[in-house]
């Protein structure tokens, strides 16, 4: 089954909406936050723990589960959900972000064809292209795949940026004829940098080709929040209504406000496992260093309203101890609060697109989480 995204609310005051996918493996709630599984697991936590975070989707990677253990591995498995014993959906990304980040010379290592790169494991020369990229997501049977595409660096002049764009236009309807699961759904990848004229013409583009959904890619790699703002408003005024809308690669709290307010139903981003791993956590006052001398003798919650595992059982002093102590259970413990943290506000945004309130939300949100950030 294709996933079939259902538009349940639009709020009257902004281009937020609130909506629910149903997939093969249960229906989830829109807007969401995805936590990443890059190599098949979400950092430190099991399938149990995600779900009872909350997640409703998680993201997986071609790059890194092609590499290892090999898609061939998992189909014989019965499939990435089987593998990892996961029932929920997953979406997996192309590779095309890594591959990227791992090609040398870009003007030489991207080609028509596809990324020449070296592995990270054994610098190994590999070739992905946009047919290989489906061939193993068809394999993986996520629930979700990605197109592959081209992620233009921030800052990038113009002539670059329009030939990568066209060239992942070309890409994506290599990869759409390649594509082979009627079980699982592929969404389109809408580029261009910063220029309004690219990302309009990508996504109409892109539109064209018919996907199951559509995602905006290219933000978060450098640019201020301004630019990355004016991105998403530029492609996602040509993107239809009755398809999920996936903004990738974005992961702090006020990014996820002001794109769910601009009509973004899906995020993901490592972020919250990240600075899990250095002992730094979400919270309505800002991100906090549990590090810091300060909390030695704290035993009080995270946050005394927080409903996640880490915050009903475990202090701050506590966690403090673990990370300084460089013991990996702090380290899950941050990691349950941080993803939790972000799946609650992705919920709250949920009922404020219900009350017509998000703007309300945002203002009070935005005033708290500013007025304490440590800096980490």
């Amino acid at each position: 089954m294709k996933i079939k995204y259902e538009l349940l609310k639009n709020d009257t005051k902004t281009k937020s909406r609130y909506g629910l996918i149903h997939t093969n493996y249960g229906t989830f709630e829109t807007p969401i936050f995805m936590p990443v599984g890059t190599q098949a697991t979400v950092k430190t936590l099991s399938p149990e723990e995600i779900k009872e975070i909350g997640s409703g989707i998680i993201l997986s990677n071609t790059y890194h589960l092609w590499l290892r253990p090999g898609e061939d591995v998992i189909y014989k498995a019965g499939g990435l959900h089987k593998f990892m014993n996961y029932d929920g959906p997953i979406l997996t990304d192309s590779g095309g972000f890594q591959v990227f980040s791992l090609a040398k010379d870009k003007k030489k290592d991207i080609t028509e064809e596809g990324v020449y790169f070296k592995s990270h494991i054994d610098g190994k020369k590999l070739l992905l292209t946009p047919e290989l990229s489906i061939q193993i997501q068809n394999k993986l049977d996520s629930d979700i795949a990605m197109s592959f595409d081209e992620c233009i660096p921030y800052p990038a002049d113009y002539k670059y940026a329009k030939e990568s764009t066209e060239r992942t236009l070309r890409w994506a309807k290599r990869g759409k004829d390649a594509f082979n699961n009627e079980n699982q759904s592929l969404f389109g990848i809408v580029q261009g940098g910063e220029y309004e004229d690219l990302r309009t013409m990508s996504a109409k583009e892109t539109v064209k080709m018919n996907f199951d959904g559509y995602s905006i890619g290219g933000t978060s790699v450098g640019e201020d929040k301004d630019t990355m703002y004016k991105m998403i408003d530029y492609a996602i005024k040509e993107l239809p209504i009755d398809k999920p809308r996936y903004l990738m690669g974005v992961g702090d709290p006020i990014d996820i406000i002001e794109g769910v307010i601009r009509g973004i139903d899906m995020f993901d981003c490592v972020l919250p496992t990240r600075i899990a791993r250095h002992g730094n956590a979400f919270t309505k006052f800002g991100k906090i260093n549990i590090r810091n001398n300060k909390y030695k003798e704290d035993f009080t919650p995270i946050e005394s309203d927080c409903d996640c595992y880490t915050c009903k059982h475990y202090t701050k002093a506590y966690i403090r101890h673990l990370i300084v102590a460089s013991e990996s259970f702090g380290q899950r413990l941050l990691s349950i609060h941080n993803i939790r943290f972000l799946t609650k506000l992705t919920e709250d945004l949920r009922e404020c697109i219900k009350n017509d309130n998000i703007l309300e939300y945002k203002k009070e949100f935005i005033e708290k989480y500013r007025r304490n950030n440590e800096n980490i």
